[in-house]
């Protein structure tokens, strides 16, 4: 039983990692074919820092994704928090599963929404072109605030209420005793809801391609314009740095993460103990 656990778990990770490392080996291919593998090289990385488009569809994923996460999870942070302050259970259950209603939604049924209600309000407004980094920036900002209020709910339902009420009786506003009492304690969550959309918000191909202009192009959507001939195996080497660049981050957020829990419930008795000075 223990060989066939391990075997089946060691199938799993092959079937979910076998591609990517498909990508990376090859991207270090000299031949430029999936046929064959012929010498180590970096010359596809040195391909794709001369591919101007591609750089520049980089750079509007990038802004895209910094900009739709960093709202999201603010505005995430803040729903949390009132959903978990709401003193009826079932209004705060309701709001909840509202929330959740984005992230069970096909894509493509929320992209043809949001296209047609971008396309009606232009019309309305006078607009030409209505589409373009806004409505990409509203969209990306839609589809990543529930997971934000996944991850930060349940920081906020975990959290000692004993805290809170502590900071308030010694003086501090409800402002300070959200950021020096609960912001501390839910900072997890709140990262953890940040890295979640910044990564959703990258790769996202189905809502962009139906809220995009064609001036505006991010990567996903710049290679997919690509499989109409033949991908580039330059795309496999800025694959290859995003996979690398995210795994990274992954892990300085995962240590980052472990080390504040420890020392959260620290920082927020000390902030009680100065109450509000």
């Amino acid at each position: 039983m223990k060989f066939l656990s391990k075997f089946y778990i060691g199938l799993v990770f092959l079937i979910l990692y076998a591609p990517i490392l498909i990508v990376i080996l090859f991207s270090f291919n000299e031949s430029g074919n999936l046929s064959s593998f012929s010498n180590f090289t970096l010359y596809w990385y040195q391909e794709l820092f001369s591919d101007e488009e591609a750089l520049v569809a980089l750079k509007n994923s990038l802004i895209l994704a910094v900009c739709s996460s960093l709202i999201a999870t603010v505005l995430g942070t803040l729903a949390a928090f009132s959903i978990s302050r709401a003193k009826n259970k079932y209004y705060s259950k309701a709001m909840e599963s509202v929330a959740n209603i984005p992230m069970m939604n096909p894509d493509i049924v929320t992209g043809v929404s949001m296209m047609l209600l971008f396309v009606g309000i232009g019309t309305l407004l006078k607009i030409g072109n209505s589409l373009g980094f806004w409505t990409m920036l509203i969209a990306h900002t839609t589809f990543n605030l529930p997971y934000v209020i996944l991850q930060v709910l349940p920081k906020f339902r975990q959290m000692d209420r004993n805290l809170t009420e502590a900071a308030l009786d010694l003086g501090c506003t409800p402002l300070q005793t959200f950021f020096r009492v609960e912001l501390p304690s839910i900072m997890p969550g709140v990262v953890s809801g940040l890295m979640m959309s910044f990564t959703l918000s990258l790769d996202d191909f189905v809502i962009s391609h139906f809220v995009s202009s064609p001036d505006y192009k991010t990567l996903p959507l710049y290679i997919y314009t690509q499989t109409a001939h033949e991908v580039k195996f330059s795309m496999y080497a800025l694959c290859t740095l995003m996979i690398v660049s995210i795994l990274l981050l992954l892990i300085a957020v995962n240590v980052a993460g472990s080390m504040g829990e420890h020392r959260a419930r620290k920082k927020a008795m000390g902030a009680v103990m100065k109450g509000g000075k």
